[in-house]
């Protein structure tokens, strides 16, 4: 079966948590019989149009960007032409103009929309926008939400209850590295123990700021490996405030991300809004048995961090629960490595890219059956 997925984004363009996602499906989905193609949006299409990780990278000229929007007319022939060679579509939501593409085809081809996450940020142009984006799921045969969390607080996945179900993000172990002898030195020259750590965008909605006001309660070191839009503002938060056990690292090279995985006496993600609706970080800190520490937002993290099992879940944006549940894994940490060894197994179970690449390869075959 061939199968295209279809986003606004991919590799070598950009390779965030949705384009991480759909390489890991991409490669899941192979020893289950699945060709993957994908197709996205770039500034130089001929340049980015590749072979990456046993599959083609496909390009349409980006025209340019509204509201997080990416808008191209070349795309229009471009999912045309390569839906025509596809079994099945595979779309990613949310992306307005993919809606007006799949429309605009008329491919008649069987489809699956998995729904990464409801629109946030650009509430503005919601009601404009919801009368196509509610056509468009209905439209496609199934929608997949990645946690039972998700599928249960979105309003919109509310409405679909009865075409939806609960596939988890899967990622691969064997696709990270050990971390050698250097990369634990880097470690150790890089951060004094003992540290917890975040790994990430740095992304307003990742609470990022309610993390530095926390710090002066806290009782180590925090770490915040990863760079982005407000990088700069939560720098200088850190140092007006004179938050000095907090360390900015800066973008890390994946050997040294498993590094400080490994070296951290928990893992911090305070994302504090609902544009969080996974976090893929977390799923590697359990993939590492490290405890979790995460906010209640009503999305999918607090079902890879479950509450009292894995770790610790806190309400969102509260700097005192927040700095109070760091300094428990400080304190406890026979607590802390029960937490840990939990993490570890409702990662084997729930979150590999086995498990995932499976369940994704049977809604393919059981989509495509029921429309032939």
């Amino acid at each position: 079966m061939k199968v295209l997925h279809f986003f606004k984004t991919y590799w070598p363009d950009s390779f965030g948590g949705v384009e991480r996602t759909i390489q890991a499906i991409a490669q899941s989905t192979a020893s289950h019989g699945i060709e993957t193609d994908v197709l996205s949006l770039s500034p130089t299409p001929a340049e980015n149009t590749q072979w990456f990780d046993g599959h083609m990278a496909h390009k349409a000229k980006l025209d340019f960007e509204l509201a997080s929007t990416g808008f191209s007319r070349a795309v229009f022939r471009k999912f045309a032409e390569l839906a025509g060679k596809a079994d099945l579509l595979h779309y990613h939501f949310p992306w307005p103009l993919m809606d007006m593409v799949h429309f605009h085809s008329r491919h008649g081809k069987p489809a699956v929309v998995t729904y990464h996450s409801d629109i946030v940020k650009q509430r503005l142009i919601l009601p404009f926008y919801r009368p196509l984006m509610l056509r468009f799921l209905k439209n496609v045969d199934t929608i997949v939400a990645t946690s039972p969390d998700y599928l249960g607080s979105s309003p919109v996945l509310n409405a679909f209850k009865a075409k939806s179900t609960i596939i988890p993000i899967g990622i691969d172990e064997t696709a990270y590295p050990a971390p050698t002898l250097s990369d634990t030195n880097w470690r150790r020259s890089a951060v004094a123990e003992p540290f917890v750590l975040f790994v990430g965008v740095l992304r307003y909605y990742k609470g990022l700021d309610v993390l530095i006001e926390a710090a002066d309660r806290v009782r180590c070191k925090i770490v915040i490996a990863g760079s982005g839009p407000i990088e700069q503002q939560l720098k200088l938060q850190a140092s007006t405030l004179r938050r000095d056990n907090v360390i900015f690292l800066g973008e890390v090279s994946e050997p040294h991300k498993m590094a400080l995985l490994h070296g951290c006496l928990g893992f911090v993600f305070p994302s504090n809004q609902r544009s969080e609706a996974y976090g893929l970080s977390l799923v590697e800190a359990a993939m590492c048995g490290k405890p979790m520490i995460s906010c209640e937002i009503g999305t999918g993290t607090s079902y890879v961090n479950k509450a009292g099992e894995t770790g610790l879940v806190v309400p969102p944006s509260d700097p005192a629960r927040l700095a109070e549940a760091i300094n428990r894994l400080v304190d406890s940490p026979d607590e802390a490595a029960k937490w840990g060894r939990a993490a570890r197994e409702r990662y084997a179970r729930l979150f590999t890219s086995d498990r995932m690449g499976k369940a994704y390869a049977d809604l393919y075959h059981q989509i495509d059956s029921r429309r032939r």
